[in-house]
């Protein structure tokens, strides 16, 4: 199985969008959002927020070629970790087909040897499979040096790293 992070460009704009809404509204996030689907039925308007508005780094994750999921890198913090030249996984969405097989493990190691330095990963407080599996990947990944952040009050909580020196 050859797993790789493949740019998002422009030709791939229409897959990228039907991801973000398949992850957001119908596969994964409709138990910890409370939004509606907007009446243009997408919900960052045709993928147009990360492809153009704001500095993200958009990657499908393939297997064997195929569309697999999708990763999208932002520069600095979100949540914890304020420094603007470190990096944060905005969304992670490996499709049911390619779970628990190592896809999402792999694409989240060739993210963090893509970007060197400080990393913020976060996820929403009820996400507890999305906590589970990154507690998972970081702490293999640094050898159990990383920051855990977040209180059981707050939305969101995660994980701050530095993989520099890795």
């Amino acid at each position: 199985m050859k797993i790789q992070l493949d740019p998002i460009t422009s030709n791939g704009k229409r897959a990228f969008a039907q991801l973000i809404n398949l992850y957001n509204f119908d596969y994964d996030f409709t138990n910890y959002l409370n939004d509606e689907i907007p009446e243009n039925g997408f919900f960052y308007g045709d993928a147009d927020y990360y492809m153009n508005e704001v500095q993200a780094h958009n990657f499908f994750i393939r297997v064997d070629g195929k569309i697999a999921g999708y990763a999208i890198i932002m520069d600095g913090g979100c949540c914890y970790l304020e420094d603007e030249n470190a990096h944060n996984i905005d969304e992670f969405f490996v499709t049911r087909k390619f779970r628990r097989q190592g896809v999402g493990k792999a694409a989240a190691l060739m993210a963090f040897e893509m970007f060197k330095g400080k990393w913020e990963v976060c996820q929403m407080q009820d996400n507890i499979r999305a906590q589970k599996f990154w507690m998972a990947v970081i702490s293999e990944y640094t050898n159990g040096e990383f920051q855990r952040v977040g209180t059981p009050n707050d939305e969101m909580v995660g994980f701050i790293l530095n993989n520099a020196d890795i």
